[in-house]
């Protein structure tokens, strides 16, 4: 954080009379709330250390550490007597007092923006150290931090430091917000979209090494024909031959290369009809392979066109539900799984996948489809509750997602799965249902 910041900032903080409620949000957010209802939010991760407001920040848990201990009975509804920087660098202290039955108590909270030396430290009136974010040794710093020992000053920086001005300190901390989230997300959808091409170049591979149908189909033939030679001519042929030099029937020199030596003629026909038959039913079974890996291959396709697409981290969060650890369970790999807001999502890869959906989906479930036009099957599980309209829009956009990547409006039905009747795979027909909008421009 810029020394110019900062020292506006503190300005800033000087309209503020009390300290309403302190307490971490998360394991280096402290969030303060001023006075009434200004909230502030203090950033004291090493090296990305800031302050920002935002409209509402969840706590991830509630913490019960001896610091937390002592910020909540030190500063929550405790008076602001003065805030300043310390010799005129990146340490904010708060001087502060709280009447208790006994006595008036003055402590001091210093935030401390200094790069990997970033710290929270609370102090009694002497400057003795109460508590702090992070102890640190002497083995780590020439000023230690550690509970009942008297901190020490910073030593001054060297330099003068350049000037920032604001235009306008409240909209400046919004903004800080706004960056860290965009940072946030940006590092998130890298990382995501970084997993996800793992897994496409890994199924590319496999596709890529798939037999080739020509060949096998001219294996197939080839073999079937060489047998009939080798037939054609048992009676020449000796045992224990890898390589036959025969004629063909038009009187054309063939050479027959076999797999290994064999003891009779008759084998050496029966290897080759195997080999024919074999390749047969490779051919029989690579339209099954090629069109299961090109429909996963299409779907992650779509996957991470929706994680580059996505606008916040909570749809992130949706996409990558946390791994449920148990044996009892099988994985279906034709079928995605999401939870949204505690409702179990279902959505098919592929036509194995929305035949699966379909199949499994109880009567009172809800089923989502986009409208006259082919698209994934999505199921909600409904447990035979009613369904807030938004679990459905979010159902619905994600119908649409894993289904095209168009800029556009769309509209998707849903009805209860009871109204769903299956033609032949995933074909269907359905009445009684309602429909919503989807906006993907948007």
């Amino acid at each position: 954080m810029k020394l110019s910041h900062l020292k506006q900032i503190k300005n800033y903080l000087l309209k503020f009379k009390k300290i309403s409620a302190i307490y971490r949000v998360s394991d280096t957010i402290i969030k303060i709330a001023f006075d009434k209802n200004d909230e502030l939010y203090f950033e004291m991760q090493r090296s990305n250390s800031k302050m920002f407001r935002c409209s509402s920040y969840a706590r991830s848990k509630v913490y019960n550490a001896p610091f937390d201990v002592i910020l909540a009975k030190r500063f929550n509804r405790a008076n602001i007597l003065g805030v300043e920087l310390l010799n005129d660098d990146k340490i904010l202290r708060f001087t502060t007092s709280i009447a208790s039955a006994y006595k008036e108590e003055t402590t001091l909270l210093q935030f401390e923006f200094t790069g990997k030396y970033t710290n929270v430290v609370i102090l009694d009136e002497h400057e003795v150290v109460l508590e702090a974010l992070r102890h640190v040794d002497l083995f780590s710093s020439f000023r230690e931090i550690r509970v009942g020992q008297k901190l020490l000053n910073v030593l001054p920086a060297p330099f003068v430091a350049k000037e920032y001005p604001l235009e306008d300190v409240e909209r400046f901390l919004y903004d800080e917000y706004e960056k860290e989230v965009k940072n946030r997300l940006d590092s998130l959808k890298k990382q995501k979209i970084l997993f996800l091409n793992k897994k496409l170049k890994k199924l590319q591979k496999l596709y890529d090494l798939l037999d080739d149908e020509t060949k096998l189909k001219n294996e197939v033939q080839k073999c079937q024909h060489h047998g009939n030679i080798v037939l054609a001519n048992i009676h020449n042929i000796k045992s224990y031959q890898k390589t036959l030099n025969l004629n063909d029937y038009d009187g054309t020199p063939l050479v027959i290369e076999l797999h290994k030596e064999l003891s009779t003629p008759a084998l050496m026909a029966s290897s080759l009809f195997s080999r024919s038959k074999k390749a047969k039913q490779k051919v029989k079974h690579l339209y099954i392979e090629k069109e299961s890996l090109s429909s996963k291959i299409a779907h992650i396709e779509l996957f991470i066109h929706t994680v580059k697409e996505a606008k916040d981290v909570a749809k992130i969060q949706l996409l990558f539900p946390p791994k449920i650890q148990t044996k009892k369970i099988k994985i279906n790999d034709s079928v995605e799984i999401f939870w949204i807001e505690g409702y179990k999502v279902q959505l098919g890869k592929n036509e194995k996948g929305n035949i699966e959906v379909l199949k499994n989906a109880r009567a009172r479930d809800i089923w989502v489809h986009m409208k006259e036009r082919p698209s994934a099957h999505v199921i909600i599980t409904t447990d035979k509750q009613n369904l807030p309209l938004k679990i459905i829009d979010a159902a619905g956009r994600l119908c649409v997602d894993f289904t095209t990547i168009q800029k556009d409006k769309f509209l998707v039905d849903y009805t209860p799965r009871r109204e769903v009747t299956i033609q032949s795979g995933a074909n269907v027909l359905y009445n009684k249902y309602k429909t919503i909008e989807v906006d993907t421009r948007t």
